[in-house]
C-alpha cells in the first residue's frame, strides 16, 4: 500500500513536471529543473541520515552510483519526452517498465517470475497499448523519448531489488539521488556553455512561482520520501510485483492530468487502465509461487 502511494505521487507530477520544463510559458531547462529537484532531495535525506553515510563501504557507493545513473537516464528522457506527448500518455507508456522489469528479472537477477506474474505482465502490456498508440499505431518523437526512460526505471527497479537488500538502504536512497542530482547539474553547466550565456531560462535562483511549486513537490515528496520508502520497502517484496504495482502511475497521471490540465482519455484509454489494475491483481495470485522463497529469504540464502 506504501508502494501504491508512491505511484500516486509520481502521477501527480506529470503535469506539474511538463508545465515546469516548458519554456514557451515561463518555465525553465529540464536539466536546470533534474539537477534541483534531485540535489534538494539528496541534501535532505543527507541532513537527516548522515550517520548513516559515515563508514559505508565502497561497493554502497557503487551501487548507489549506478543506480543514481538509472534515475536520472529515467527522468531526463521522461522530461524531454513530455515536451512532445501530452502527460497522460507519457504517464502510461513509463509504465512500459513493467513489461521490462521481468526481462532484467531474468537476465540480471536470475530470479524468474511466477506465472501469475507473467499473466498479470500480459495484462498490463494490453492495457498499455490500448492507452499509448494511436490510430495508426504508432508511437511520436516524445512518446520514444518516454520509453526511453521506461528502460531507465526499469534498470532501476530491477537494480533495487538486485542491491537494497544487501546494503543500508537509507544510504542507496541518498547516494542515488546525489549522483542524479550531480549529472543533471553537470549537464545544465555543458549545456549553457554550449548554447551560451543568453540562453532563455538559465536560472540560478527565483525561478518563477508554478516553477518553485513543482520543484520543491517533486523534490521533497516525488524524489526524497518516494524512493526512501521505495529503497526500505522493495526488499520485500520482488522487482515484478514492485513492477506491478508501479503500473497504477499511468492511471494516477491520466487522473492528475485531468484534473490539473483537463486532459482526457479515449473510450479505449479507459478500457486500457482497468486492463493495467486488472494485470495488477492477477500478479498477486498464488499461480506457481509454491515452492518460491520470499525476496529475503532467498537474498539471505545467497
Amino acid at each position: 500500500m506504501a508502494l501504491l502511494a508512491v505511484t500516486a505521487v509520481w502521477g501527480a507530477t506529470f503535469p506539474l513536471v511538463k508545465n515546469a520544463t516548458d519554456l514557451a510559458e515561463g518555465g525553465v531547462p529540464t536539466y536546470w529543473f533534474l539537477a534541483v529537484r534531485f540535489l534538494m532531495a539528496a541534501a535532505l535525506l543527507g541532513a537527516l541520515f548522515r550517520r548513516r553515510l559515515i563508514g559505508r563501504p565502497a561497493a554502497t557507493w557503487r551501487a548507489g552510483a549506478l543506480l543514481g545513473a538509472f534515475v536520472f537516464a529515467g527522468y531526463a528522457f521522461q522530461t524531454f519526452g513530455l515536451a512532445y506527448t501530452t502527460s497522460a500518455k507519457a504517464a502510461f507508456i513509463t509504465g512500459l517498465s513493467v513489461v521490462i522489469v521481468p526481462v532484467l528479472s531474468v537476465v540480471w537477477l536470475r530470479r524468474p517470475p511466477s506465472p501469475g506474474a507473467w499473466l498479470g505482465v500480459g495484462t498490463a502490456l494490453a492495457g498499455l497499448a490500448l492507452l499509448s498508440l494511436n490510430d495508426d499505431l504508432l508511437p511520436t518523437r516524445g512518446d520514444l523519448l518516454v520509453l526511453m526512460g521506461a528502460l531507465g526505471f526499469g534498470l532501476h527497479v530491477a537494480g533495487v531489488s538486485r542491491f537494497a537488500g544487501r546494503h543500508d538502504p537509507t544510504a542507496l536512497a541518498v547516494i542515488q539521488l546525489g549522483t542524479a542530482g550531480v549529472l543533471a547539474g553537470a549537464l545544465h553547466l555543458w549545456e549553457r556553455g554550449t548554447v551560451g550565456p543568453g540562453v532563455e531560462g538559465v536560472l540560478w535562483w527565483g525561478p518563477p512561482a508554478h516553477v518553485a511549486a513543482a520543484t520543491v513537490i517533486c523534490g521533497l515528496l516525488a524524489t526524497a520520501a518516494a524512493f526512501l520508502l521505495q529503497n526500505l520497502l522493495q526488499p520485500y517484496t520482488t522487482a515484478t510485483h514492485t513492477a506491478l504495482i508501479f503500473a497504477a502511475e499511468p492511471v494516477w497521471g491520466a487522473i492528475f492530468a485531468y484534473l490539473l490540465a483537463g486532459e482526457t482519455l479515449e473510450p479505449r484509454g479507459y478500457v486500457g487502465a482497468a486492463l493495467i489494475v486488472a494485470g495488477m491483481l492477477l500478479a498477486e495470485l498464488p499461480i506457481g509461487r509454491r515452492n518460491q522463497p520470499k525476496p529475503l529469504e532467498a537474498a539471505e540464502q545467497k
